[in-house]
This record gives C-alpha cells, sequence and structure tokens, in this order.
C-alpha cells in the first residue's frame, strides 16, 4: 500500500537566497576531480586523554589525498596543525601485502598520517608509518623512530598506562618498553601458516575485528590469537594491472569450505609464558571479540558457532584457569555482532546489546551472570554504545528512537527505570564522540544537502564551539551550486509482507507532468547497509548531477537492509535475491503512477551487493527494470566467503538450493533490456572471477551485455580518474539507451 510522502524539515541553508553567488551546474569532472565540494571532513576525531584537545585528521589544502594531524586546543579555543605529516615522513609509503590488505578492509585511502594513538597521560603519540613506527612527544614538538628494521610493523598501539608499545611484527606479537627501547617477542612460531596476535581474513573483512591482541589494564598480560592457516585451501587469485598480472597464492576460505583454526592465549609479560584457553571440543568455531575485565584477571571472548545462530559470551580467569558461560544469544537466523560491550569500574556490572526482542537494545548484567535489566526498548534500534556515566547512573548511546532516517545521541537511566531523553537536534544525522569525563562530545553533522559539520558540545547538547563549521558562504566550493541541488522527497510503501519501507527520490529542477522522466533506481539492497538517511554523501553529488540531466533518482530500503530491526532484515534468510527484488518492483510500481515518470524508462544501478541486485532485477524483472549497471557484483555465493555468506544462506550442504536459487545464473534467460558490467581487476573481495564466470554465461547464451574493467583497481574502485571514467561510463550507457542528449 502506498502512503502520503512524508518531507523531512532540513535545517540547512540550501537555497541561493542564503548567498548571493550565481548557481552553476555540476560536471563530472569537478565532482570526482575535487573532494572540495564537500569542504573540509575532519576524521578520525579523538579526544585526548586529558581532554583539552580535540584532535583529527585532515587532508592539505593542495592534495586533499595526504593527511596531518589537527588539533582543537580547548585552554587556548584554536585550531592548528599538530603535526605535519611530512615532518615524519614524506615521498611514497613502502607497505607490506598484509598491512595493504589490512588498510583496505578498514577502508583507509591515501598517504600521510591515516592512524594515531595517544598515550595514556595525553603527552606522546603514536604513528604506524611507512612500515615503521614512530613516537611524537608534544612537549618537545619532534618525533622518535621506534623501530628500524627490514620487516614491517602492524597493528601498533601503547599499552593502557603508557609504558609499552606494542605491535605485529612477520606474525609474532612484540611489546617495546619506552623506558629502555627493550623489545620482548611475546610468540615465536609466526610465519608461513601461522599468525599471532593478527586478525584472520574473515574477521577483518567480515566480523570488523582489525586486531588479534588485547591489553590487561595492569599491563600485566596479553590476550591473543593463535591462527593456524592450513586447513584452509590455496586458491590461485590474479591481479591485473595495466602492465602486468600478478598472482598470489591466497588461502581464501570459500563458503563451506574450511576456516582457519584459532587459539586464545594468554602471554605473562614479564616471563613470556603462554596459557591457553580452553575453546571447547568443537574447533569449527569463530572468535568473535574479546576484552579484558576491570579486575585485569578476568577476559571475555565472544565465541559463536559456524552457523553464527549461537553466540556466548565467555569469562575465562586467568589466575585460576577456570571459566564460565556469562550469556548466551541464541537466534533462528543469526546473530549480528556489535562492539557495545563496556564492563563498570564498580567491577560488578557490565552493559550488553541485543537483539533478542526483535530490535538491537542496551541491557545491565552483573559479571555473574545474572541480568539486572534491560536499559532500552522499543521498535527502534540502537546504533551503539557511547559511554557511560557511573556517578550520574546513566548511559549515553546512539540511535534511531525519533526516526530510522537519523542517527542521535540519547541518554538514558542505567540502574532504574527513566525516560529516554535525545541530546541532539532533528533535522540533522549526528556522529558523536564523547569524552572519557562524560562532560562534552564532538558532533559530526550532516544532512543530505549539507556536507559534515563537527562541533564541540556539553553533555546535555548545548554548543561550545565549532571544530568545522564547513558553512556554506560565499567561500565554501559547494555554494555556487545550491540553488540547483534537488531537495530529495522522502516517502514509505510498504513491503508484500506489510513492513514499512523507506524511500527518497531526487528530481529534475524543470520536473512537469507534461514530459516523461527516465529514472535511475540506485540500489544496494544487502544486509548492514542503508541508504535512505537524511545524511551527507558526497556520491549523492552524482545524483544531483543525473538529475541535473533530466533524470529522477529513486532509492528504497528494501526488506534485509539495516537499521530497522532484525525482523526486516531476516527476511532474506536462507534465500538472497528474492523478497528484494520483490521490494524493489513494489518501488517501480509506485513510480510508474508519478505522471512525470516515463514508465518505459527505468534503469536500475548498483554495486557489490548492489551490483547483484542489478542484476537479479534485470534477469528477473526485465518488465519493470528497462536498462542496468551492474558494477563488481556477486553472482555465484559459492565463490564468496564463510562467515558472510553462511550468516544468511546457512552451509551449502544443508542449504544446496538456497545456494542456487540466489545465484544469478538460472535467471539468465530473463534478460531484456541493455546491461552493463563493470568490475575492477585487482578486487580481492568481491573476486574478478565473479564477473568473468558471468561474463561466458552470457556469451554461452548468446545475450548481449556490455562491460568496462578497471586494470589494477580494488573493490572500492578508488582514484579520481577512476572514477571519473567510470561515472561518464554510466552516464554514457543510460544516455544512449534512455535517449537522453
Amino acid at each position: 500500500m502506498l502512503k502520503k510522502i512524508k518531507h523531512l524539515s532540513l535545517a540547512i541553508p540550501l537555497l541561493a537566497s542564503a548567498v548571493s553567488v550565481q548557481a552553476k551546474p555540476l560536471s563530472l569532472e569537478r565532482i570526482f576531480d575535487d573532494p572540495s565540494l564537500s569542504g573540509k571532513s575532519p576524521v578520525q576525531l579523538k579526544f585526548s586523554p586529558d581532554g583539552n584537545r580535540v584532535t583529527y585528521l585532515q587532508g592539505k589544502s593542495d592534495d586533499y589525498n595526504r593527511y596531518d594531524l589537527w588539533e582543537y586546543n580547548l585552554k587556548d579555543n584554536t585550531n592548528r596543525m599538530l603535526v605535519d605529516s611530512a615532518k615524519l615522513f614524506s615521498g611514497p609509503e613502502n607497505l607490506s601485502d598484509e598491512e595493504k590488505a589490512r588498510r583496505e578492509r578498514q577502508r583507509i585511502f591515501g598517504q600521510g598520517i591515516l592512524e594515531y594513538k595517544w598515550s595514556k597521560d595525553g603527552k606522546a603519540l603514536l604513528f604506524p608509518l611507512n612500515g615503521d613506527l614512530y613516537y611524537y612527544e608534544l612537549a618537545a614538538n619532534k618525533s622518535k623512530k621506534l623501530t628500524n628494521t627490514e620487516a614491517f610493523e602492524t597493528d601498533a598501539r601503547f599499552s593502557p598506562k603508557g609504558n609499552f608499545v606494542s605491535f605485529i611484527r612477520e606474525q609474532n606479537l612484540y611489546a617495546l618498553a619506552l623506558d629502555s627501547g627493550k623489545e620482548i617477542q611475546l610468540s615465536n612460531d609466526g610465519g608461513g601458516i601461522i599468525k599471532n596476535g593478527m586478525a584472520e581474513f574473515v574477521a577483518q573483512e567480515e566480523m570488523s575485528r582489525m586486531t588479534g591482541y588485547w591489553w590487561a589494564d595492569d599491563e600485566s598480560k596479553i590476550a591473543f590469537t593463535r591462527v593456524d592457516e592450513s586447513p584452509v585451501k590455496e586458491a590461485l587469485r590474479n591481479e591485473i594491472y595495466a602492465d602486468e598480472v600478478k598472482l598470489f597464492n591466497q588461502r581464501y576460505p570459500f563458503t563451506g569450505t574450511n576456516n582457519v583454526k584459532i587459539q586464545l592465549g594468554v602471554v605473562t609479560l614479564n616471563n613470556q609464558q603462554v596459557d591457553w584457553v580452553d575453546l571447547g571440543k568443537d574447533e569449527d568455531i569463530y572468535l568473535a571479540r574479546a576484552k579484558w575485565l576491570k579486575d585485569s584477571n578476568t577476559l571475555s571472548y565472544q565465541w559463536q558457532n559456524r552457523s553464527q545462530q549461537t553466540l556466548e559470551l565467555r569469562f575465562y580467569n586467568s589466575k585460576t584457569k577456570s571459566q564460565k558461560v556469562a550469556l548466551t544469544e541464541s537466534s533462528d537466523t543469526w546473530i549480528n555482532l556489535h562492539f557495545d560491550l563496556e564492563f563498570l569500574k564498580d567491577k560488578k556490572h557490565f552493559v550488553w546489546a541485543s537483539e533478542r526482542d526483535g530490535f538491537k537494545h542496551l541491557y545491565l548484567y552483573r559479571t555473574n551472570g545474572q541480568l539486572v535489566r534491560q536499559i532500552t526498548n522499543g521498535e527502534w534500534a540502537v546504533d551503539g554504545l557511547k559511554g557511560i556515566d557511573e556517578k550520574k547512573g546513566l548511559v549515553y548511546f546512539s540511535g534511531r528512537k525519533d526516526t530510522p532516517l537519523e542517527s542521535h545521541l540519547y541518554s538514558a537511566s542505567l540502574f532504574k527505570k527513566g525516560d529516554i531523553k535525545r541530546i541532539t537536534e532533528q533535522g540533522q544525522y549526528h556522529d558523536v564522540v564523547l569524552a572519557k569525563d562524560n562532560k562534552t562530545f564532538i558532533d559530526n553533522s550532516s544532512a543530505v544537502n549539507q556536507p559534515n559539520a563537527a562541533a564541540l558540545r556539553k553533555i546535555n547538547g548545548e554548543f561550545i564551539t565549532w571544530l568545522e563549521e564547513n558553512k556554506l558562504d560565499n567561500t565554501h566550493p559547494l555554494t555556487p551550486y545550491l540553488s540547483d541541488l534537488a531537495t530529495p522527497e522522502y516517502g514509505t510503501l510498504k513491503a508484500e509482507d506489510g513492513q514499512v519501507m523507506h524511500y527518497r527520490l531526487f528530481k529534475p529542477s524543470n520536473i512537469s507532468d507534461a514530459k516523461k522522466h527516465p529514472v535511475i533506481v540506485n540500489v544496494y539492497g544487502g544486509p548492514h547497509a542503508q541508504r535512505v538517511t537524511n545524511s551527507w554523501r558526497s556520491k549523492n553529488l552524482y545524483f544531483q548531477y543525473m538529475a541535473q540531466q533530466g533524470y529522477v533518482i529513486f532509492q528504497l530500503d528494501n526488506r534485509g537492509s539495516y537499521n530497522r530491526g532484525k525482523k526486516f532484515e531476516d527476511a532474506i534468510y536462507k534465500n538472497l535475491g528474492e523478497v528484494e527484488v520483490a521490494d524493489q518492483i513494489k518501488g517501480v510500481e509506485f513510480l510508474r503512477t508519478l505522471d512525470y515518470v516515463d514508465p518505459q524508462r527505468i534503469g536500475i544501478y548498483g554495486h557489490s551487493y548492489g551490483g547483484y541486485m542489478a542484476l537479479m532485477t534485470m534477469f528477473k524483472a526485465g518488465d519493470y527494470f528497462n536498462a542496468g549497471v551492474s558494477g563488481a557484483p556477486v553472482t555465484d555465493w559459492a565463490l564468496y566467503d564463510t562467515h558472510y555468506t553462511e550468516r544468511y544462506l546457512g552451509h551449502p550442504a544443508t542449504n544446496a538450493k538456497g545456494y542456487e536459487n540466489s545465484a544469478v545464473f538460472p535467471y539468465i534467460d530473463g534478460l531484456k533490456g541493455p546491461l552493463m558490467i563493470y568490475h575492477g581487476m585487482a578486487d580481492d573481495n568481491v573476486l574478478f572471477t565473479h564477473a568473468t564466470k558471468l561474463f561466458k554465461q552470457l556469451q554461452d547464451t548468446n545475450k548481449p551485455f556490455e562491460m568496462m574493467t578497471y586494470p589494477g583497481s580494488k573493490h572500492s574502485l578508488r582514484g579520481k580518474t577512476v572514477q571519473t571514467h567510470l561515472h561518464q561510463t554510466i552516464t554514457n550507457f543510460f544516455n544512449r539507451h534512455f535517449d537522453v542528449k
């Protein structure tokens, strides 16, 4: 059933009347060749441990790809560069293949300072650069190189009290004493198929666990993983570059095949003795998370079974070597992992997040595993735990209580029942960072046509100062284009099972019922993603450009997408590409009711899972979608990894039919309209094999299609030249087939 369109109230300076600048149309070259359109966008915003500084990374004005460390100093209320990356290291970085892959999975791109860590006393910083580690003393305003070896040091951090720096070198765990400079090697058998203190492929790519070691707060010991990759079969993978082909023997855990064998150990710093935690008889498991309790003797770890339908939070006592299961989560479909576990300073309680009632909410537990109370509840989702003020009895979290389209900061009573209070203002999307003392927070906010702005606020939301206002005034690079930017319309549709889906429409400024406009349905449609929000994404500028060319841009978050509760996600379980396609058809049926839409010129475009969706809609719903562009698509789920694929489809041995039905190949005969497929030829996530297998099937069935391949490009197809060419290619494709001049 169609619902009336609901408009968001966007509290942003959008119209040309706000500034006296002549409007200009967007160009593809401008969008992808000049990141300044988004203004200054600070990233990795953090409070210094003493709370006197807010630090962040920001690109240089002449090179937005090279980042320096900046600070807002709360003592003198000034913004300034804190560390110039060129003074630490200049020139191209030489990184190990492991670190390159790690950065790709962290979605970290660029040069200069890309990561940084504060010492506990706030007097020093740690930077990984060019495979070495740099220690920067703020008082002396100088750095020193902690390591200077041919080997690469990765995953570096300060110990909790700041007496050591830990890191991984040649697949072994090390600690370096800062007072003496002495290195302590904490594992010895790393190398080849053995990795100590390192997160395996699926942990990084699918569990968002980028590390394999964890310090106890008293610095006496470190918990770490020992990964044995021998059970994982080697696959020969190629990466095709412009002038060479690189071959890799990669241990890739294709769905249904063996995962790594993982162990969890606790090593004592003073004698390097390792005690191994008994993970149980079942070795075919995942180690999802680990974290020490405040007593520095008890290690918590999250044990997940292969089907991902059971998750146990276990406590291991490193003194007695005993352990217990503190709590168990179970599901008939799957359990989403999270980072929302916080142990209180009283050493008696902890806060935990669960989706057991259908929506992610916060719960208070005693450390003996007894549930005290559910802190939040309702048919809306908590995004994440942000901070706990034990003295005031308050918990701070981000969530969607007011609307699923915006994330806000809220407070709730920790120990007793009380009202939930929203702290941030509606009309924008907020990504917040709380200070450790819970007195202030960084408010990184945006709206659909308002680039990110960062403000410092008191915990009650009161404004203190701008860290980066990004004001759309006469000097902002985006200002000349403002009056031509479309303010999208938001609304809702109902899926076949009655669940509410949100959509967004970008319309040309010259829209009228007398003229029929072509439509591009931009889709992702997969798990753990949401496209319809009131937030800034630089990619939206491409949609604005297409709207200026006369296209209507339509986005619909179908069932299976994120931030709408578990029932909304669970609809895709064990059969991908079914309800998602049905929901996108509902979207087209709605579009056909609009007088200004040409029902014979409705195209679809998506990347990654969106590329898969573009294929499935073109193959299964050719009467609704007249042309399609599929980017870096999964075509056969048997070619994807264990943790992601089995989470949604189960094991191939128990759901063979689901795997067959979820691949694109059974539906190729349904292709009716023009189709273009593009793929990066060095993609190590959705392997290029997905595309070549489809190319062959289309050729064997005599189905015409277009393709564009990008030598040397990974899954994200980074780089302004690649992005400019890609989007020009997409634009030309739709212009040709929809007869747009």
